[in-house]
C-alpha cells in the first residue's frame, strides 16, 4: 500500500441496509462522490426512496434529497465501486467469510483506498485475514443512526501501522463525527457492551413485572439517559462523590457494589420473555410507521446534541 494523500473526494459503500444508507446520505451531504456497492436489483431505488429520511436529519439541518442522489453512482460491480476511491465504508451483513471475500477484491481493485468496516461484532484481525496486509482493515464502527450519532469506534488489527489508523480517525472527524479509538479489540467493542449490559437489565425488570416497556423507557429518558448526554458514568459518579469526587464515592460506597451486582437480572430470552416485550411494545408503538417513529427519534436526537454541545461551550 502507498502513502495515500490526504484527500477524501469519492468513498465506496458497500451495501444498501440502515447503516450503509446512513453513511451514504452522510458521505453525501459532505460532498464527497458516493459509489454504491449493492447486490440489490432495486438498490437505486431503494435508496432514492430513503434519501429524503435521512436527509431531513442531518445534523446540520435538512439537505435537498435531490442533490444528495446528484453525488451518487450506482456500481454495477465491486470492483467498480472501489476502483480510484479514497475510502471503503463496508456495511455487508455479519458473515465472517462474505466481508473476508469483499474485503480480499476491495483490496485488490482499490490498493490506495482507506478500507473500514462498519462490522458491530467482528474483529479487525479476522476481517483482514486473507490480505497480504491484513492491518489495511480498520474497523470504523458507528452508533445508529450514523449519519446523526456522533460515535465511531475505530478498531485496528494487531498488524495496523499507526498511520492507517491516523487517516481512519481523521477521515471521520473530517465527516463531523467523534471517533474513539480502542486500544484492544474486544468482542462487541464498548458502546454495544455498555448498551447490552443495560438491555440485559431492562429486560429482567419488564419480565418481572416491576415495569413496563414504557415505563422503564421512561425511567431512562427522564433520569441517566439526559444525564450520560453532558457527562459519561465516571463523570458522573465523580460528581456524585460531592467535592471529594470519584475517590470519595468509592471510598465510601464502593464497598457494596459487588453486592448491589449480584442483584442484577440474567433472563432468558425465552418464548415468555419475548411475547411480554412483543405485547407491551406493539401497545406502546407498534402501531406507528417506522418512517414516523425514525423522524421522532432523529429530531430528538439532533437537539439533544446540539443542546449538549451549546452547554459544553466556554
Amino acid at each position: 500500500m502507498t502513502t495515500r494523500p490526504r484527500t477524501y473526494r469519492s468513498a465506496a459503500v458497500i451495501g444498501t441496509g440502515t447503516i450503509a444508507l446512513g453513511w451514504i446520505a452522510l458521505f453525501a451531504a459532505r460532498g464527497l462522490e458516493v459509489r454504491i456497492s449493492s447486490t440489490r436489483a432495486d438498490a437505486r431505488e431503494h435508496v432514492t426512496a430513503a434519501l429524503p429520511l435521512y436527509a431531513a436529519s442531518l445534523p446540520e439541518g435538512p439537505a435537498d434529497p435531490a442533490e444528495l442522489a446528484s453525488r451518487l453512482v450506482f456500481a454495477p460491480d465491486l470492483a467498480s465501486a472501489v476502483a480510484g476511491v479514497d475510502v471503503v465504508q463496508e456495511n455487508a451483513p455479519e458473515d465472517l467469510p462474505l466481508k473476508q471475500r469483499l474485503f480480499a477484491e476491495a483490496a485488490a481493485a482499490a490498493p490506495d483506498a482507506l478500507l473500514l468496516s462498519s462490522t458491530s461484532t467482528l474483529l479487525p484481525d479476522d476481517l483482514g485475514a486473507g490480505l497480504d496486509t491484513p492491518g489495511r482493515v480498520v474497523v470504523g464502527h458507528p452508533f445508529n443512526p450514523p449519519h446523526i450519532v456522533p460515535l465511531v469506534e475505530v478498531v485496528a488489527g494487531r498488524d495496523a501501522a499507526p498511520e492507517t489508523v491516523e487517516a481512519a480517525v481523521e477521515f471521520y472527524r473530517r465527516l463531523g463525527k467523534t471517533p474513539v479509538v480502542l486500544r484492544r479489540a474486544v468482542p462487541g467493542f464498548v458502546a454495544n457492551r455498555l448498551q447490552s449490559a443495560l438491555l440485559r437489565e431492562s429486560i429482567h425488570l419488564v419480565r418481572e413485572g416491576v415495569v413496563t416497556v414504557d415505563e422503564l423507557d421512561e425511567v431512562v429518558t427522564a433520569s441517566i439517559g439526559s444525564r450520560w448526554a453532558v457527562v459519561g458514568p465516571f463523570h458522573a459518579f465523580h460528581l456524585g462523590g460531592g467535592p471529594g469526587g470519584l475517590r470519595h464515592w468509592l471510598e465510601h460506597l464502593g464497598s457494596g457494589l459487588e453486592r448491589s451486582w449480584e442483584l442484577l437480572g440474567s433472563p432468558p430470552v425465552d418464548r415468555e420473555t419475548i411475547d411480554t416485550l412483543l405485547a407491551q411494545a406493539d401497545a406502546s408503538f407498534g402501531a406507528v410507521p417506522y418512517q414516523e417513529l425514525a423522524a421522532r427519534r432523529d429530531r430528538g436526537q439532533n437537539a439533544v446534541i446540539a443542546a449538549a454541545a451549546r452547554a459544553r461551550t466556554p
